[in-house]
């Protein structure tokens, strides 16, 4: 019996190992997807006006939208949302252009247009009142969205949120300035990069999962694009005041609590920008999380859950 387990097993194993190395997609899928099952998710998608959009959605309660940032997609999320699906209902949408949602060409991807279909998308899965979250770019539209649509939003919180200018310039900001955009992926070398900028240590990733994320990245890559073009376009020193801080106008305009989660060695938005978002809100809570990159859901899930959760119940809303 046990030598018949102990083929077994190593039969098992070696079915394994040649999907990782000669399906690696395929393998990273179903990774992607035992995360998702692990944190309640469901993948879901529904169509609206002329976007398909793709979203996770899983638990019960109050509703929690998470926005992920530029370039990246709804999965950033999987690993903070597990401490959140069981008490509240999340939804974690691809925001259209980005991830498996829709890409037109001939659309304006501009960050008002993008605040109407993230709009009209809550309206489609017919909620009316909710916690909306978002970290770099989706913490950029959590807060024009919270100032724009005060009814709606119950509290807000902002994952080191793009749009905010801070004393002092980042590392990507200068790479910016030198016309190097290093959020713009066209190998290996450039995917490594963005890994060192955003995390304080970057994660293990597999050789043949980081081929498979490498490959997404560059297909992307010309959509992404567009995107930064139509919502921040060119960066320079003289520029960079007006073309990176579009969120600083709406701050004032944000009548929901804030919870504000920085982590202390972000590279790409430095945590400066903190001082910023505390002298233009009105009723905010600040976190700064110590040895922390840029993506603090990732990096530190469990701990970054835990501050936001403690805060959701700190300052419940109605449903």
């Amino acid at each position: 019996m046990k030598n018949v387990l102990a083929v077994s097993l190593g039969l098992l194993v070696l079915v394994l190992a040649g999907i990782y190395f000669l399906f690696p997609d395929t393998l990273f899928k179903l990774t992607v997807k035992a995360g998702r099952y692990n944190a309640g998710l469901v993948k879901k998608e529904i169509q609206v006006d002329d976007h398909k959009i793709v979203y996770l959605e899983g638990g019960k309660g109050q509703t929690v939208l998470l926005l992920h940032g530029f370039g990246v997609n709804k999965d950033t999320w999987i690993q903070f949302a597990k401490h959140l699906t069981g008490d509240y209902h999340v939804v974690i949408p691809d925001i259209p252009g980005f991830g498996e949602s829709s890409q037109i060409q001939n659309e304006s991807y501009a960050a008002e247009n993008q605040l109407t279909r993230i709009d009209r998308f809550m309206a489609a899965l017919k909620i009316g009142r909710f916690h909306v979250a978002g970290n770099s770019m989706g913490g950029m539209l959590a807060g024009m969205y919270a100032a724009k649509y005060p009814q709606k939003v119950v509290t807000v919180g902002l994952l080191a949120p793009g749009g905010v200018g801070s004393p002092h310039p980042s590392e990507v900001l200068i790479l910016l300035q030198r016309g190097i955009n290093p959020l713009l992926t066209n190998n290996t070398e450039d995917f490594d990069r963005f890994l060192k900028l955003c995390f304080k240590k970057p994660p293990f990733i597999p050789s043949q999962f980081k081929k498979v994320l490498v490959a997404d990245a560059i297909a992307h890559r010309k959509f992404n694009k567009k995107i930064w073009n139509e919502m921040v376009g060119n960066v320079t020193k003289e520029t960079s005041a007006s073309k990176e801080n579009l969120l600083e106008p709406y701050l004032p305009k944000i009548e929901a609590p804030v919870l504000i989660i920085w982590g202390d060695a972000d590279k790409i938005l430095d945590v400066g920008g903190v001082s910023i978002l505390e002298r233009n809100l009105k009723n905010y809570k600040t976190v700064i999380m110590k040895d922390t990159g840029h993506a603090p859901m990732l990096e530190k899930s469990k701990e970054t859950a835990s501050y936001y959760v403690s805060y959701l119940k700190e300052k419940r809303g109605p449903p």
